[in-house]
């Protein structure tokens, strides 16, 4: 079964179950009406919130590219019309059969201007949730990969550690003469004492060969 016609389906029964208890408690306590029918826009509010939450949630978990997701706004707009219908037409059958004053309407007005509200309670809050339950998903998947409150994870840790043994092998080979500065075993700045000079090579010559003086 396809998932729009789960949710539509599952907030139909929600709303319906919702307006029965409602009818029959403002029946019986009239005066607490306003209070119970602010109640129960929360909790039809509520439900559909929630559901669009988890599958907020669950789209960002399976697909961690914001591109790759799946289409909720459909499949919610969709399941929002299914409930909208089916909860306007449930909840005027209740009232005639159960004589329950679920609704003052016809069957028309129910599945026209009160599906019209009911697509709103449905479809407004699961599109928010979803987006949050995105957001927080995204977020959590995130944190997860850097580490907890913006330390390093145990992965980068390690990278840092095998650098800094990699630098400091370097270090010690430089101190030690095992550099570029080195030649052979020799340092740069070794004292050569007895050099040779040669004297200049006489050009027409007449110097008698080359004279040699050691220092």
């Amino acid at each position: 079964m396809n998932g729009w016609v789960v949710r539509g389906l599952g907030l139909a029964l929600v709303h319906v179950v919702v307006r029965t208890f409602l009818g029959a408690a403002v029946t019986q306590w009239p005066q607490q009406g306003s209070i119970m029918r602010w109640f129960s826009l929360i909790v039809v509010i509520l439900a559909a919130f929630l559901w669009g939450a988890l599958d907020g949630i669950r789209d960002r978990r399976a697909h961690p590219d914001p591109d790759d997701g799946a289409d909720l706004t459909m499949m919610w707009l969709k399941a929002a019309f299914v409930a909208g219908i089916l909860a306007g037409a449930a909840s005027w059958l209740v009232g005639v059969i159960f004589d329950i004053a679920v609704t003052n309407s016809g069957l028309f007005f129910e599945v026209t201007s009160g599906a019209a509200f009911t697509v709103l309670l449905v479809f407004v809050p699961a599109m928010i949730a979803v987006a949050l339950g995105r957001y927080l998903a995204g977020r959590g998947s995130v944190g997860a990969e850097t580490g907890h409150a913006g330390y390093p994870s145990e992965a980068e840790l390690e990278v840092e550690d095998q650098a800094a043994e990699a630098y400091a092998g370097t270090e010690w080979s430089y101190e030690h003469g095992s550099g570029s500065d080195s030649y052979d075993g020799v340092s740069p700045d070794a004292d050569n004492t007895d050099t040779e000079v040669f004297a200049p090579v006489d050009p027409d010559g007449k110097g008698g060969g080359a004279h040699r003086a050691e220092h």
